[in-house]
């Protein structure tokens, strides 16, 4: 299959997307694929896979003043009228691409897939509602966008939910021996206000109050860091480790006590399901979360992790506190989180892909053909 996958950005620049988009096009080349690259920002491209020219439009200009999103969408859209043929575009973003290659993609008669990463925005619904109906078919990485896109009218039978893929190979050379630091609570994600890691900056603060070991290490970058960085006080306490590898996230997730996503939703985004809460219970860490951050229908709440109602300071000191108390019951959380992922490996995850284009994309009018 020849695919044109488009993310507006891929590594090295942060997130779960990006790395996404660069494993599974990893995943699909090794398969056989002919996989075509369009993107914005970052510059990793897995050996074997091409890249898809762009160039400025009048049009991507002109939207340029309302947003580079939009004129990527439509420098891309130029592009492949230009390019030859295709059996797929596959999207990764949400309706704001897809508003401008949804048109494309139905005049060459390329099938158009749009994987959904996170929480939808809640603005421009009827405009997200007509740029959904150009898109054949879905992927969604959570409940969350699937019940985001079955509001803004997707036929639930289009849209496939399941989650990212891990590197479980990757990932066990880190499990064995583990030594856990008593006290250590870590997050990684970036410093974005979806984050929230203010909340569990504070829920640290009040559980040194009666547990005096308690630290915290944040793992990530973003706008939000001279803030945090304000809240993290000085006595070392509270660490903002910037951006790290992922052997350096391995290596600091498997010596934590706790790890902890405290994401909330906000007007314009929120998580879908985050692959680093998925590799922390590969890990074998046990994994606290909020509301807005489960792994359903990934890994559903049985005793795998434990959640507390997002944004709310006590819900999630009360959790912490219990976890840091129940030596036995975290021994049972690591077990039961390396087994919940252990069908989330890349080959895996890539045939589940593969599978729904074979069954929920059209074949009739691909190559080029108009419809």
């Amino acid at each position: 299959m020849r695919i044109v996958r488009v993310s507006y950005s891929v590594p090295p620049e942060p997130g779960g997307k990006e790395r996404h988009v660069e494993c599974l096009t990893r995943e699909q080349l090794k398969r056989g694929h002919e996989v075509t690259l369009a993107f914005r920002r970052g510059d990793v491209v897995p050996e074997g896979a091409t890249v898809l020219p762009t160039r400025p439009t009048p049009l991507s200009v002109a939207l340029g003043a309302k947003s580079d999103v939009l004129a990527f969408a439509a420098e891309v859209g130029r592009a492949l009228r230009d390019a030859g043929p295709a059996d797929l575009v596959h999207l990764h973003g949400d309706h704001v691409e897809a508003a401008v290659l949804g048109p494309v993609c139905r005049r060459r008669g390329i099938p158009l897939l749009l994987t959904v990463h996170g929480a939808m925005t809640r603005r421009h619904r009827p405009l997200a509602r007509r740029a959904l109906r150009t898109v054949d078919a879905f992927i969604a990485l959570g409940t969350r966008p699937h019940g985001d896109l079955v509001e803004l009218g997707v036929d639930p039978r289009r849209i496939l939910a399941m989650s990212s893929g891990l590197d479980l190979e990757g990932v066990s050379g880190f499990r064995n021996p583990v030594v856990r630091v008593p006290g250590l609570v870590v997050s990684v994600g970036s410093l974005d206000p979806v984050k929230n890691h203010e909340l569990v900056i504070e829920a640290v603060t009040v559980l040194r109050r009666t547990r005096p070991g308690a630290r915290l290490v944040i793992a990530g970058e973003g706008p939000e860091r001279d803030r945090l960085r304000g809240l993290s006080g000085t006595d070392g306490t509270i660490e903002l480790a910037g951006h790290l590898g992922r052997k350096e996230i391995y290596e600091l997730v498997r010596r934590a006590q706790v790890f902890v996503l405290a994401s909330r939703r906000l007007e314009s985004k929120g998580e879908g399901v985050p692959t680093a809460a998925l590799e922390a219970l590969a890990l074998g860490t046990p994994v606290v979360l909020s509301s807005e951050a489960s792994l359903d229908p990934v890994v559903p709440d049985h005793g795998v992790y434990r959640t507390f109602r997002s944004g709310s300071l006590d819900d999630l000191v009360a959790v912490l506190g219990a976890v840091f108390d129940d030596e036995e019951g975290r021994s049972r959380m690591s077990e039961l989180g390396m087994r919940a992922v252990a069908a989330l490996d890349w080959p895996v995850v890539a045939s589940r892909v593969e599978e729904w284009c074979r069954v929920a994309l059209p074949t009739g009018s691909r190559n080029g053909d108009t419809r």
